[in-house]
């Protein structure tokens, strides 16, 4: 079986910020040279996150509104963990996005259902971050 890793680094001029990460992945599997296998793609960092869905502008408004109703960044004194930072409400966000994706790969692609893209989720930007990618097969 092969493997392969590589890191994709971010820095998002804004504090939230999608990006659509697919055709940088694409180019890890065509990297790779694997036909057959799993492509984990994950966030590096506590208040970013890797997620898959509709590559559809007013989709991704609608994550942000949602996600700030439940945790909203301000006021941060709301929050016990803020203190030395003011990214609590991030790291809750992130737990609901979640931190990573597994693709499979079959016959050198992503398998991907219809509209499926995946995407770095960045919730507390302006600073240079990673992600990793790690596929395995044949």
């Amino acid at each position: 079986m092969k493997s392969y890793r590589k890191e994709l680094w971010f820095n998002a001029s804004r504090r939230r910020e999608i990006i659509h990460i697919t055709p940088q992945v694409e180019e890890c599997l065509r990297e790779s040279g694997i036909r057959e296998g799993l492509c984990l793609v994950n966030a590096m960092h506590i208040t970013a996150s890797v997620f898959i869905n509709d590559n559809e502008s007013g989709l991704h408004s609608d994550f942000e509104r949602w996600l700030e109703k439940l945790a909203p960044e301000k006021p941060y004194s709301q929050y016990a963990h803020n203190g030395y930072e003011d990214n609590a409400d991030a790291h809750l966000k992130r737990t609901v996005m979640g931190r990573e994706v597994v693709v499979a790969v079959t016959e050198g692609k992503l398998d991907f259902g219809p509209w499926e893209t995946i995407f770095y989720y960045e919730l507390d930007g302006k600073r240079e971050k990673r992600v990793l990618v790690k596929i395995i097969g044949e």
